[in-house]
């Protein structure tokens, strides 16, 4: 097995990571990335991108790409479709099965996914009528119906968002009431666009190019029904790629790692950006400014450590 060292090792090749390889390269110091698949991370799946500054529309594929060549100009070191086998925070070493990684700062840009639903057509249809991205993608939906799945607040705050653009907007819930903050549940319900369905859930979403209706299940009825609707937005929560990390460095109680403004974690020189870390908005464009904080302040870490390195 080769071993290899770097200044810096960034976990996860998405925009968060991306940018940082960016950034840390053009200090100076040497930079590697590795990613479980291929570079680009969750965007290269989008069909299109409105809301990045500079593109009006923009593929996700393109999009990425562009980041990549970017990276690849100061010579960035790439080490994508590695299986990881242990990573050692405290002493900056990463196993996959091709190699031994020894850094001096590791940054972690693992991401986080979306809860899936686990019904059968969800994966199916996913960008073609699925969506885990009101922001994303609800300008698609213009005077069409949509349903989004879910009672806390980021569920009942996309809904109010689609009602920009959806004539109607069912936001589904498996209980009676919502879960989210009672201001946010006061506008929803004066939102004549809106309507509850409760105590039900999501059991197949069905369409044949695009999605075009969806089976419903009342829980304490047990009732079937069908739903037409044009679009389906799960909202039923997030959870960040930490499997070979937890443990290790201080996390919320949903497993997502916490940070300082420098995006530094509790582990020291151990950084964490984008979406795995704690935040307020998981966006291109946020992962893209946290990955520059964190390879910066990464750079700042090992050029105090070889200040004081005795000589």
């Amino acid at each position: 097995m080769e071993q290899l060292k770097f200044d810096t090792i960034i976990l996860g090749g998405g925009p968060a990571g991306l940018s940082a390889a960016i950034y840390a390269s053009r200090g100076a110091v040497s930079t590697a990335i590795v990613d479980l698949n291929m570079l680009g991370g969750q965007p290269s799946n989008y069909l299109e991108l409105e809301n990045y500054p500079g593109f009006q529309v923009v593929g996700g594929y393109d999009l990425m790409e562009k980041f990549e060549e970017h990276a690849d100009k100061f010579g960035v070191n790439k080490f994508p479709m590695q299986e990881i086998k242990s990573v050692d925070l405290k002493n900056k070493k990463i196993v996959t099965n091709d190699y031994e990684f020894e850094a001096k700062t590791i940054i972690i840009a693992t991401g986080a996914q979306p809860m899936k639903l686990g019904v059968p057509g969800e994966k199916e249809f996913v960008g073609r009528g699925v969506s885990y991205c009101a922001v994303c993608d609800g300008a698609f939906y213009k005077n069409k119906i949509v349903a989004v799945v879910g009672g806390g607040n980021a569920a009942v705050e996309e809904a109010m968002y689609l009602t920009k653009f959806a004539d109607k907007v069912y936001v589904i819930h498996r209980r009676n009431e919502l879960r989210a903050d009672r201001i946010v549940q006061e506008r929803a319900f004066k939102n004549d666009k809106i309507e509850f369905i409760w105590d039900s859930v999501v059991k197949e979403i069905i369409g044949e190019n695009l999605v075009n209706s969806v089976v419903l299940e009342n829980v304490k009825t047990k009732e079937i029904s069908t739903l037409d609707v044009n679009g389906v937005f799960p909202y039923i929560g997030m959870t960040p790629n930490v499997e070979n990390i937890s443990g290790q460095l201080e996390q919320d109680a949903r497993g997502f790692i916490v940070t300082n403004d420098t995006m530094a974690t509790s582990v020291e020189g151990v950084f964490a950006i984008g979406d795995v870390r704690t935040t307020p908005l998981r966006q291109v464009i946020t992962a893209a400014a946290d990955g520059a904080i964190g390879a910066v302040y990464a750079v700042k870490y090992l050029e105090a450590q070889k200040e004081a390195t005795p000589v």
